[in-house]
């Protein structure tokens, strides 16, 4: 069940004209989203083959037509492209006239909070940033997977109310970033998702060398479990080798995948230290193994970083 305040009737935005500029996973998405809530998606721009076919899947009829055309359309526009192209997009669009006073302008940039819109503003435009803390898949589901979907806001004062209805009628929970803090929270959302999944990944291939038949199956349980127990308790849910302080098992791991995953040693070594700095500050490490886990780790990091010299 939602804890979120539902907004007064007066402060829901009124049904509006939507475009998306960048049909990458997102923009659709959210442009369906609002298609369900009552508004209408009116113009997309694609490039790509694979964009086409995102914006043809979930906003059928919906013609594909250049960004500024797309603006021209649109009461409320969705800039949905990546972060490192936001700026330039922004700047570009202000300068050639295509944004028209009075129009909301949407990014879903997690980096980035209002003032990357700026331009835009000074222009006469209405800006928000409303970055949904979800990964994307670029298909239908996404739309099922923004009930509940917390969403980092960040706008003026006085479009706050607008902001955090749009969100909630996308079916989301809106949470307030300051401007100042968008590149710390966007760091936090990288670190525990994006590198979450390339630990899985080299989790599922580690297992199928070791003769796991479905590696998925057996780590489904385990996973969902320790993201469940940390979730409720934070460093308090830490087990294993690190954990308990047994040098000798870490320093068995690190042979084992230099032996049959070198790429994965690195990552291996960073994560122990961390869980073993975290552990040991929790008191869940014994200072007196900690020494010695310690000593392990540093050595294992020195010889590795010596290999990588010498290849």
């Amino acid at each position: 069940m939602s804890t979120v305040q539902q907004p007064d009737p007066k402060d829901r935005p009124a049904r509006l004209t939507v475009g998306v500029v960048g049909a990458g996973r997102v923009g659709p998405a959210l442009a369906a989203s609002l298609q369900l809530a009552g508004h209408r998606p009116v113009a997309v721009s694609a490039v790509s083959d694979a964009s086409r076919r995102r914006a043809a899947e979930l906003l059928p009829d919906v013609p594909v037509m250049p960004p500024a055309e797309v603006l021209q359309r649109s009461d409320l526009v969705l800039l949905t492209v990546p972060d490192d192209t936001l700026p330039g997009l922004v700047q570009g669009l202000a300068e050639t006239g295509a944004v028209r006073p009075g129009q909301l302008l949407v990014h879903t940039s997690g980096r980035y909070g209002a003032r990357v819109l700026d331009p835009a503003t000074r222009a006469g435009a209405l800006p928000l940033a409303l970055h949904p803390a979800m990964t994307f898949t670029g298909t239908p589901v996404d739309v099922q997977r923004l009930a509940g979907c917390s969403f980092g806001v960040t706008a003026p004062d006085e479009l706050r109310l607008a902001a955090e209805a749009l969100v909630i009628e996308m079916g989301g929970e809106p949470e307030w970033i300051a401007e100042e803090n968008r590149p710390l929270y966007h760091a936090a959302l990288a670190l525990g998702a994006n590198h979450l999944v390339t630990l899985v990944a080299q989790s599922m291939e580690l297992l199928r060398t070791a003769g796991v038949a479905a590696p998925d199956r057996m780590l489904g349980p385990l996973l969902g479990a320790a993201l469940d127990n940390a979730l409720r308790s934070g460093d308090a849910a830490l087990t294993g080798p690190v954990a308990r302080g047994d040098a000798g098992t870490v320093a068995a791991h690190v042979t084992e995948l230099r032996k049959h995953a070198p790429q994965t040693v690195a990552g291996y070594l960073a994560m122990a230290r961390a869980t073993a700095d975290r552990a040991l500050a929790g008191g869940l490490l014994k200072p007196e193994l900690a020494e010695d886990l310690l000593g392990v780790l540093a050595t294992e990091a020195k010889s590795y970083g010596a290999e990588g010299d010498a290849r």
